[in-house]
């Protein structure tokens, strides 16, 4: 009789065991990184000065996901750019220590009114705001990481249009910028799909909504001196604000390379902070209703699987002799920043992650072409798949081959600057890596 009792109860334990090792758990965050002083600003070189202030605040968000032994942590930035290489592996080597995260996946949102952000800052090493930034991000981890608690998951998709392709190609084949579309003339192509992941609680109550769209955050123009996350901050807030529990709101910007808001750089005379608040409510209502029909459950063989592979390409351009042909036009501040992206080869990290074998996500850094994101979706082995631009690293532009061939800014200007064909390349990477994650592809051969 004690024999039984005891087989059983290793039964009861393995069991358990069994089940918290399955379990799939999350916990959000969300930390300010408004720098506390004056910084140049990121993305308009024709600005009269640094930062005066704050619209509105500059935001991290982070999601900590758990399944078995494997924990993540996906960091969504308010900023122009991703921290440099030196800066994220900080974050990550730290919270691998102190909160057994495994992998931090960041990205960006690329607003061009926060501060400006470098792979390297030279002997003036890294600015103070980082650093605060970067102790706040890591801090908000970790915390996280204490906090997990099972969870629930679904995705939805919705649609709606804020913005055009500004590479306008003309009926004779030449693109003409069409920086500005205020009228809505219909351009292609463009991705106006809303793709959402909602994480809930275990009684349905939001925890995290990611949100998936393409589109650059360039409603507020040159002329702000005010540091402001632009639509997709009035985009998240949108959203915290109107779902019930206030859940956290991470955006993940898509293929926003060749994508404008229709309302572009707006003067502050000509409304532009309010035109910023709609432009980011009208994507934020379309996420609540596609949020309040998602039907979230426990996946019943939690995982998480991923890579982030490093490609290198080399330098489209001879940079050297192009930077000498525009000193003459380029202010002492400018010259600088352009002579330290003077770096070959190009080293590209490409991120995949798989969340319970349905859910996946690839990133590739800089500014990918809106066409890549459709691209990898309609390739991807998984149903719910998102193209995540601006991650974990800045290269700048990757147009397609044809639009290479076209021309236009980011096309074939000096922003562009890994060898042609890089994006193609990437999102190749990409979808191997998710047959092989999905053990579609192995790395012996069929007999």
């Amino acid at each position: 009789m004690k024999r039984h009792v005891l087989l059983w109860a290793i039964v009861v334990v393995c069991s358990n065991l069994q089940t918290n090792a399955a379990e799939f758990r999350a916990a959000a965050a969300k930390t300010d990184v408004t720098p506390a002083d004056s910084q140049q600003l990121w993305g308009y070189f024709d600005r009269k000065g640094p930062s005066t202030g704050k619209l509105d605040p500059l935001m991290a968000k982070i999601l900590v996901v758990e399944a078995g032994e494997e924990r993540i942590a996906i960091v969504t930035l308010d900023l122009g750019r991703t921290f440099g290489p030196p800066s994220m592996q900080q974050v990550r080597d730290r919270v691998a220590q102190s909160a057994d995260v495994d992998q931090v996946f960041f990205s960006a949102s690329h607003t061009h009114s926060g501060p400006v952000i470098e792979d390297d800052y030279g002997e003036n090493g890294t600015p103070r705001w980082e650093q605060a930034a970067l102790e706040n991000i890591t801090s908000a981890i970790e915390g996280a990481a204490t906090r997990l608690e099972p969870a629930q998951i679904g995705t939805g998709y919705g649609e709606t249009y804020i913005g055009h392709n500004r590479r306008y190609v003309q009926p004779d084949g030449k693109v003409k910028m069409l920086w500005r579309n205020a009228s809505k003339i219909p351009t292609q192509p463009v991705d106006p799909r809303v793709g959402v992941i909602r994480i809930d609680d275990a009684d349905g109550q939001a925890i995290a909504v990611l949100v998936n769209y393409s589109c650059h955050p360039v409603v507020l123009g040159p002329d702000n001196l005010e540091y402001s996350a632009d639509w997709s901050g009035a985009m998240q807030h949108h959203v915290e604000s109107q779902m019930e529990g206030g859940p956290v709101c991470l955006f993940l910007q898509g293929g926003a390379g060749d994508i404008n808001p229709y309302y572009d750089k707006m003067a502050l005379s000509e409304d532009g902070a309010r035109l910023m608040q709609e432009t980011g409510a009208q994507v934020g209502a379309e996420v609540v209703r596609v949020s309040g029909e998602i039907e979230t459950s426990s996946p019943q063989t939690p995982s998480l699987r991923y890579s982030l592979d490093t490609i290198t390409f080399a330098m489209r351009w001879d940079m050297e002799t192009i930077l000498e042909r525009m000193k003459p036009s380029l202010t002492p501040y400018v010259y600088t920043r352009y002579k330290r992206y003077l770096t070959s080869p190009l080293e590209c990290p490409v991120m995949s992650l798989v969340i319970n074998d349905r859910i996946a996500l690839m990133g590739m850094p800089g500014e990918p072409f809106v066409e890549f994101a459709i691209n990898f979706r309609d390739r991807s082995p998984y149903p719910d798949s998102f193209f995540v631009g601006y991650a974990n690293g800045y290269k700048a532009y990757f147009p397609t081959i044809k639009a290479a061939v076209e021309g236009g800014y980011g096309a074939n200007s000096v922003s562009a600057r890994a060898e042609v064909g890089a994006g193609e390349k990437m999102v190749d990477h990409a979808v191997v890596k998710l047959y092989e994650l999905k053990g579609k592809l192995t790395n012996l051969p069929g007999f």
